[in-house]
């Protein structure tokens, strides 16, 4: 019989970027150096846009003082991809684990954070998947109990980002899953450099009103049985300073 993989959860409810960051990178080298398991952060950020590897500073398109009036942090971060937006009403998930030695495929990881949040906008009756050359997971806007794939959508639209960093096969970043974002703050970048297509979220897709932290727990049963794995602990964290 093999052994399934134990994931352990925290909840960090609602944070900054940069302290999350900053938590993210001591928990990936304690991974590394195997002194702690696998482990999964899952919070909601204050508004933040991130810049990927790959941004484009052309894909802000508000400037820095509106964005500093507005309360909203710009911050660089190590994860792939171009320009992406956090904000309260969307899950974000971290996982820090190990993809050895069985799962040491980049594509193959990012494709299960795909499926975690396909099976997470199922619970809520939408249908969603891949698109080839666009990573995240995608809706039709126009019928959004029926994902025919980009071909047969009417009006494609993104519900959920992905943007991980991977070293020594321990993974950090992870997916951002929107709940009841306010979209309208996404017209401050060209989310993750993809003119043609929007944004959109559960609360627009169906009305309605997903509390964070009730999805955060879904989503780690989610995530463990696409790993290959089950749930060890699930720890409330939201009140605990990250120092």
């Amino acid at each position: 019989m093999s052994v399934r993989r134990p994931l352990h959860g925290r909840w960090l409810g609602r944070r900054r970027y940069e302290e999350v960051h900053q938590l993210q990178k001591r928990l990936h080298a304690a991974r590394q150096a195997d002194e702690i398991p696998d482990t999964v952060l899952l919070l909601e950020h204050e508004p933040v846009i991130t810049l990927g590897r790959g941004a484009k500073s052309e894909n802000v398109l508000a400037p820095r003082e509106l964005l500093a009036t507005a309360g909203v942090d710009l911050v660089e971060t190590g994860r792939g991809g171009d320009v992406t937006l956090h904000a309260p009403g969307q899950l974000v998930c971290y996982p820090i684990v190990s993809l050895s030695p069985d799962r040491q495929d980049v594509r193959r990881y990012v494709a299960d954070l795909a499926e975690t949040m396909r099976r997470l906008a199922a619970r809520h009756g939408i249908s969603a998947g891949p698109v080839e050359g666009l990573i995240g997971v995608w809706v039709d806007k126009k019928s959004p109990t029926e994902f025919r794939g980009p071909s047969g959508a009417l009006h494609l639209a993104k519900l959920g980002a992905i943007g991980v960093r991977i070293s020594r096969w321990v993974t950090m970043h992870g997916f951002a899953f929107n709940l009841t974002t306010d979209l309208e703050l996404f017209g401050m970048i060209v989310p993750c450099g993809i003119t043609q297509h929007g944004v959109t979220s559960v609360q627009d897709l169906t009305g309605e009103t997903p509390e964070v932290e009730t999805e955060a727990r879904h989503a780690l049963d989610l995530l463990a049985d696409v790993l290959g794995g089950e749930v060890a602990s699930f720890d409330d964290r939201s009140t605990v300073p990250l120092g």
